[in-house]
């Protein structure tokens, strides 16, 4: 029932603000077009407002989730027009509060003590109100500006309501749609299911803030302001408050005289650095949460907040993720279809070359061009027509990340329309790879497997004499002795390429300490010949014995 109550609530919204208005009817099928056509909403008088008022009151009154729908939207002006655009940028922070008295309740009863007590100055009007909090200016007893966030009442149940229609529907398409299974709608409603659930948590929000702060400790281009810890709850945070100019106040930051090329490209720079240097990235970087500082407008800062949503990728993902953008720069087509197939995002029995050519068709156009002449509609059509013909699965743990992006450029459309996207990131991207896969790159991967290889090796033996024990015991059929007798093997070899990886490693890290060391680099000059031959059957011997 409350599934239905919640369907209806939304059906009463669309037709209350006449927003079939905004859908090509003329391009749907005929039973869709009859179906509009004839649907009650027509009843409904359209409302005298504008057509952006009508899609953003809409959004208010259909709450958090869509807000945040609302809130992606509003940077793409070049999916929607000017006019729509510009009244969907209220929804970032100027989203109608809730009582302060409620408030004032929350934060009391949080932190167990009356606000006055707390502080030596709250304001009572909301400094900013969002989807699923509102933000209040206050000064500590210790004369420290600082701002309050508090989390919405009831916000947990209209969450809950809103992810079950969406299960049910993402289900339905997965069901139903010839598209569903290729695009996955139920792991990318869990994947968002998790990112709301950690955005009503102020205490993982505040966590999330202390880590991107260590990441960007002393950084030229991005400050993170710190958490007071004994005035933060799960409902309740307490951060320092920041000065700064809006970043989607473009007129404010050319009157400050601000390099707006420099702070376009420092964006993409800090977008780069979260996702690859640091595998953890503020994946909520609409403008209503992005803020900059001007004290040195030829190298301006940025200042973010509201870290409720952060994304992570794995290793694996951040690799092939590097490889294909690098080679989507180079122009490496062909290299961007193998990698596309080797990841499994593609089937395994893919045409390399048709892929590699739908794939140029797609890229080519955009390349060498500003972020103006780029029309990214466009471009995502073509892009996504040829996902569908070559079976491209939709990549649930991605789906933050493409979301970040699509704020990224859309702030870099603002700023600095002759932003060069590529040129800017492509440097920065070969510089991680060349860190990731070169020396340091290597010795700090050793670092941290080296202890685990060297741990494990030793009881593989023991573990493969264990299993061919109980093999021999159970009785098995003829398939799973194979099957059992293939898997040993394997990790017969995995612990053997172990060995062979350590020895490696120690050979590599000696030839740095020589190539380093003064020291050691005078006794390997002045060693006697003899002594380099012991170590070298030495070596063949280890290395003989690990095979």
């Amino acid at each position: 029932m409350t599934r239905l109550q919640r369907l209806i609530r939304i059906s009463w919204v669309f037709c209350r603000y006449r927003l079939d208005t905004f859908l090509p009817i003329a391009e749907l099928p005929a039973p869709l077009k009859v179906f509009f056509l004839l649907a009650p909403w027509h009843l409904f008088p359209q409302p005298k407002l504008s057509r952006g008022d009508r899609l953003r009151l809409a959004l208010e009154e259909l709450g958090p989730v869509f807000v945040k729908f609302g809130q992606i939207l509003s940077t793409r002006r070049d999916l929607l027009p000017d006019d729509m655009a510009e009244s969907l940028k209220t929804l970032q922070d100027r989203v109608p509060p809730f009582s302060s008295d409620v408030a004032r309740n929350i934060i009391e009863g949080s932190l167990g003590a009356p606000v006055a007590e707390l502080f030596k100055e709250f304001s009572a009007d909301p400094l900013a109100s969002a989807s699923v909090a509102q933000v209040h200016a206050a000064t500590l007893l210790n004369g420290q500006d600082v701002v309050v966030k508090v989390l919405r009442p009831g916000i947990e149940k209209v969450i809950r309501q809103d992810l079950a229609l969406m299960y049910l529907m993402a289900n339905l398409l997965e069901k139903y749609w010839t598209e569903g299974k290729r695009l996955h709608p139920v792991e990318v409603v869990a994947d968002y299911d998790s990112t709301i659930h950690d955005e009503l948590d102020l205490q993982r929000e505040a966590a999330n803030a202390s880590q991107l702060r260590r990441n960007f400790e002393g950084s030229s281009l991005i400050y993170i302001p710190f958490i007071d810890w004994d005035y933060t709850r799960k409902n309740v945070m307490v951060m320092e408050r920041i000065y700064g100019i809006p970043i989607a106040d473009v007129p404010a930051l050319e009157a400050a005289g601000v390099n707006l090329k420099v702070l376009a490209e420092k964006g993409v720079e800090i977008f780069f650095t979260q996702v690859f240097r640091d595998s953890f990235f503020h994946a909520d970087m609409h403008p209503g949460n992005i803020f900059v500082d001007v004290s040195n407008p030829a190298d301006p800062k940025y200042i973010a907040i509201d870290f409720g949503i952060v994304g992570t990728l794995a290793p694996d993902d951040q690799s092939y993720l590097a490889r294909n953008l690098l080679a989507f720069f180079r122009r490496d087509y062909r290299q961007v279809a193998q990698l596309h197939i080797q990841s499994g995002w593609v089937p395994p029995d893919t045409r390399v070359n048709e892929f590699e050519a739908a794939i140029r068709t797609v890229c080519e156009p955009i390349f060498e061009k500003p972020l103006k002449d780029i029309y990214f509609g466009h471009f995502l059509l073509r892009l996504f027509q040829t996902a569908r013909r070559f079976n491209m699965e939709v990549q649930p743990q991605l789906v933050l990340l493409q979301k970040t992006l699509l704020n990224v450029e859309g702030l870099g459309r603002q700023l600095y329309p002759e932003l060069d996207l590529w040129s800017t990131a492509q440097p920065y991207l070969e510089g991680w790879m060349r860190k990731r896969i070169g020396p340091s790159g290597l010795i700090k991967s050793l670092q941290t497997h080296l202890p685990s290889w060297l741990e494990q090796s030793p009881e593989m033996p023991q573990l493969v004499h264990d299993a061919l024990l109980q093999l021999r015991s159970a009785g098995p059929t003829e398939k799973q002795n194979q099957d059992t007798l293939a898997l040993l093997r394997e990790q017969q070899l995995r612990s053997d390429r172990r060995w062979r990886r350590g020895i490696a490693a120690i050979a590599l890290v000696a030839a740095a300490v020589i190539g380093t060391q003064p020291e050691a680099r005078e006794w390997a000059e002045h060693a006697p010949v003899w002594s380099w031959v012991l170590l070298a059957a030495a070596g063949a011997l280890v290395w003989r014995g690990s095979r």
